[in-house]
């Protein structure tokens, strides 16, 4: 695969371009959005086989799962057209003015939200659709009425480029202009950086590595002039088994959950990869049925070949930690695009708090069982996880003071708590939230995922004793 460089020069000219129809893109009427957003949708679709070839030439990850996340992408591309149809861009907040003075007189003030601008977007690397050229950051910050500069992964380029060239076929049938949609391409860091700290940027969108996102998040903040940076930095996800759980379906929970481990080759933000259990014969049944189904799991070779030398790393860090047990593991192995091997570990609660090398993510099929001997050993387990996108609590139907307690803090730490199922799958919708506290993502009141994300790029304003022509617009910017 051929990776190009961008120059200083070639990435100011793309955010020059961008910052020059900002104003136009923040005019836009809600028809004119909600045709781009559909006709981005449509050229995928129309495009679906040379698409998943591409991807599954540069990805491995098969057309099944590619054909599933062009879906994915088509329908957000379209969910955030009805957003903006329903006039979630242009809500306003309205208060008459009152005779008299504060504080029971007021003048007349409207709330409206205002595009921030060009907005610089990093294509994650394990979802080279959803999360890539048009995925829900850029369909968002186009809803929001913000130009879009694109970071392309290196890992996906020619994949990258296809889309990118027919997002650029529909501006011109649409006869929107170019700068809209940028697109920049670095395999190193000079690229990102140069974007993110380019004076025209007023936000950035970012799906990844803790290590890459937490530097970038630092140059956005070290600006003259300090930017939004929305980072989704990942996240170990625990899943709390309660002893209800394991005595009803212990082997059946295994088998799902052996399949959320091994699912895109553990290469998924939401990937569990810490299981708290209670010490016990149900927990013994669980370990058991557990690690019967990943030893028979077959994975794929990994994203790239770095984050496959990230993954080993990560595995002789979690093995090699002081007080863990392997139950399962692959033997070494030289050849960078040979599938992984699942990996399963074992401590226990005081170890892993000890530990702060087990709190780490490792991105792959990788998981960590913790086993505790009280509802006071959970919490404090999940306390030193820090943050997290997701909690997942299985057996917590009942009403206890242990259950909610263990349910408060699962709120506190996470960004999603499910009560069923698994973390893996991240549903499109006007309720979810992506994102969680730190170290999961840098804005913990945000969301990647769902319709609410393209708030993210809207700036709240008040408009006091605003003139007639300027409420007559009903919340679109002049």
């Amino acid at each position: 695969m051929q990776i190009q460089e961008h120059t200083p020069a070639q990435v100011h000219a793309t955010v020059r371009a961008a910052a020059s129809v900002a104003d136009y893109w923040a005019q836009s009427s809600v028809q004119t959005r909600a045709a781009l957003l559909r006709g981005l949708g449509g050229a995928l679709v129309a495009n679906r086989e040379e698409l998943v070839r591409l991807g599954d030439e540069e990805t491995s990850l098969g057309a099944g799962r590619l054909n599933s996340e062009l879906d994915r992408t088509s329908f957000q591309l379209d969910g955030f057209a009805q957003h903006v149809e329903a006039g979630h861009a242009f809500a306003v907040s309205d208060d008459e003015a009152i005779a008299g003075a504060p504080p029971v007189g007021r003048p007349h003030l409207t709330r409206v939200r205002i595009p921030v601008g060009p907005v610089a977007m990093f294509a994650a690397s394990n979802f080279p659709l959803a999360f890539s050229v048009l995925g829900g950051d850029t369909a968002s910050a186009l809803a929001a009425g913000c130009p879009v500069v694109i970071k392309a992964h290196p890992g996906h380029p020619r994949l990258s480029r296809k889309v990118f060239e027919l997002a650029k076929s529909v501006l011109a049938q649409l006869g929107l202009p170019a700068g809209l949609l940028g697109m920049t391409e670095g395999a190193g860091i000079d690229v990102g950086v140069e974007l993110v700290r380019h004076p025209d940027i007023a936000a950035v969108a970012f799906t990844g590595s803790f290590t890459g996102g937490a530097a970038l998040w630092a140059h956005a903040n070290s600006r003259p002039r300090p930017i939004p940076f929305y980072g989704e930095l990942g996240s170990i996800n625990p899943v709390v088994a309660m002893p209800s759980a394991l005595a009803a379906q212990a082997e059946e929970l295994a088998r799902t959950l052996a399949s959320s481990i091994e699912f895109g080759s553990g290469q998924i933000c939401t990937s569990p990869g810490l299981v708290v259990l209670f010490e016990g014969a149900d927990a013994d049944r669980f370990e058991h049925a557990l690690h019967a189904a990943l030893q028979d799991k077959k994975t794929h070779t990994m994203l790239t070949p770095r984050i496959r030398r990230n993954f080993d790393s990560g595995v002789a860090r979690l093995t090699g930690t002081h007080g863990v047990q392997t139950i399962l593991t692959g033997e070494p192995v030289c050849d960078e695009l040979a599938p992984p091997h699942p990996t399963l570990a074992r401590t226990s609660a005081k170890n892993f708090i000890a530990e702060r090398a087990l709190h780490e993510e490792v991105f792959g099929p990788a998981c960590l069982l913790v086993r505790v001997g009280s509802a006071d050993e959970i919490v404090d387990v999940l306390r030193a996880v820090g943050g997290s996108l997701t909690v997942t609590l299985w057996g917590a139907e009942s009403d206890s003071a242990d259950v909610r307690r263990i349910t408060r803090c699962a709120t506190q730490i996470a960004g999603r708590v499910l009560f069923s199922g698994v973390p893996t799958g991240v549903a499109v919708t006007g309720s979810q939230h992506h994102g969680g506290p730190w170290p999961a993502s840098t804005q913990p009141f945000t969301t990647s995922v769902g319709y609410t994300a393209m708030d993210r790029f809207l700036r709240p304003i008040a408009l006091q004793s605003a003139p007639a022509w300027l409420a007559e617009r009903s919340g679109r910017p002049c």
